[in-house]
């Protein structure tokens, strides 16, 4: 696989719609090409001491941030270069992307946007098939060290993209 988006969101609580922050990676003929972060005004407003504890965000970060619907426009247009996703027609990848997949559907109903059934690529269930039991588990840290990219800020959105996004590039 060369051409893809890989995506990476976290949540503010328990709620798969509360989507705080998206980092996304455009690789293109197997190179990354172009990224994208945004903090995102999570809804539910609210969030969980556990997530606060994976992530660092808090309302202090998100409170003026734009809501899901202005950052997904920002992020097509960055990403698409005045294409949609659905009209760029590549695949999502994620680590573990039941997760991600999960939380992009939930906020596109939150907002009453229609969703384009995006086709997903896991990394996870890529790296089980790939490497088995040679590595001690398939977290995104270690499967990225295992395919020569050492993840340094884990569960920052962007940094989580970039690192799924060599994972991609190296087994799928």
């Amino acid at each position: 696989m060369k051409d893809f988006i890989a995506i990476d969101f976290e949540t503010a609580n328990e709620c798969p719609s509360s989507v705080c922050s998206v980092g996304a990676v455009l690789c293109l003929e197997g190179q990354v090409v172009r990224t994208f972060y945004s903090l995102i005004q999570p809804e539910p407003n609210y969030y969980k001491w556990f997530c606060q504890q994976v992530h660092g965000l808090g309302h202090e970060d998100t409170d003026s941030a734009p809501v899901f619907p202005e950052v997904w426009r920002q992020l097509e247009e960055e990403l698409g270069g005045g294409l949609t996703l659905e009209e760029l027609g590549l695949p999502l990848v994620a680590h573990n992307s039941r997760f991600d997949e999960g939380c992009l559907k939930a906020v596109f109903q939150t907002y009453g946007m229609t969703y384009p059934d995006y086709e997903f690529c896991d990394t996870l269930t890529a790296s089980r098939r790939h490497f088995g039991r040679s590595l001690c588990n398939h977290q995104l840290h270690t499967v990225s060290a295992a395919c020569g990219y050492i993840l340094e800020n884990h569960h920052h959105a962007l940094a989580d993209a970039e690192a799924c996004a060599y994972i991609a590039l190296a087994i799928l």
